[in-house]
């Protein structure tokens, strides 16, 4: 029996690589981004391998200390290394080669240039599903914050020349764009608060946001994120029943976390085993927390 004729134009259509065929912003076509949080410095290609709505950069200054002199007068920003320690360093794993220039590949996708994106003022993000959904790229400074400010700052030169960073101005208005970039670690409060305009955030101490010791007034034009260690501020390993306690301390963080309009974050919670993992992240997620922190994003995502 022949194909009925729509078939056949469909089969011709297929074979023809006709550019009707090809979704302008498809690279992401089809995903469906959730709040995960995924600390991925160590995945070979973290950007494009195990992308999460948030990132995160352990950032190490130097590679060679001995270096570091001729760094400084070079400022060289290239050379920010990517890696949980000293001893996972390599000279070709930075800032630049592994987040940078794959979120500018990624980006210039999302943002086809023709007459139809002209007049456009506010670029797409990475998800096609969620355009408007800036990624947050957390910068965890391991070494002198102050010293590494700078380089990191012009690290980001290329996404900010391309318009692709969340910026707070002066005037307390913030500008969404396809990335927000928030400094934790060792990033210096001082320095990110005189930062202005500001593209630079700094991630909140979760647990210290009604502290009027601290001099400082968390909103999202300093601070869109807050976190905390979850052993610390709650201690519950996943396993028998949360006390009400260890419940009421998640509820307030995040309530404080929340009347500031800020998203709240538990780092480092348990991972295994599996049950202990879940029924943590179900009970954040029941109390509020906005990110799941998970460095296994096919269990989290699925969760």
């Amino acid at each position: 029996m022949a194909k009925p004729g729509i078939d056949q134009q469909i089969a011709q259509l297929e074979g023809s690589n006709s550019k009707l065929l090809q979704y302008p912003t498809q690279f992401t076509q089809g995903i469906m981004p959730k709040m995960i949080h995924s600390h991925n410095d160590s995945s070979g290609l973290p950007v494009s391998r195990r992308m999460s709505l948030s990132l995160q950069w352990d950032a190490f200054r130097e590679f060679h200390p001995e270096k570091l002199r001729v760094y400084r007068a070079c400022a060289d920003f290239h050379h920010a290394q990517v890696g949980h320690e000293a001893a996972a360093l390599t000279p070709d794993r930075t800032l630049d080669s592994l987040y940078i220039q794959p979120l500018l590949q990624i980006l210039k996708k999302q943002n086809p240039r023709n007459a139809f994106t002209a007049n456009s003022t506010s670029p797409n993000g990475v998800f096609d599903t969620a355009s408007g959904t800036p990624l947050q790229l957390l910068i965890d400074i391991k070494t002198d914050g102050v010293e590494a400010l700078p380089f990191i700052l012009k690290a980001l030169q290329p996404l900010r020349a391309a318009g692709y960073l969340t910026t707070a101005l002066a005037n307390g208005t913030i500008t969404p764009s396809a990335v927000t970039v928030v400094g934790t670690g060792n990033s210096p409060l001082a320095q990110v608060k005189a930062l202005s305009p500001r593209d630079y955030f700094f991630d909140a101490p979760l647990t210290q946001l009604t502290d009027p010791s601290l001099n400082t007034t968390w909103d999202p034009t300093l601070s869109p994120l807050a976190s905390t260690d979850y052993e610390t501020a709650v201690g519950w390993n996943g396993i028998g029943n949360i006390t009400d306690e260890q419940r009421a301390n998640i509820t307030r963080f995040v309530g404080d976390a929340h009347a500031r309009g800020i998203t709240a974050r538990f780092w480092d919670t348990p991972a295994w085993p599996v049950h202990a993992r879940e029924n943590i992240w179900r009970t954040l997620s029941e109390e509020g927390a906005d990110w799941l922190n998970a460095d296994d994003l096919a269990a989290a995502s699925s969760f």
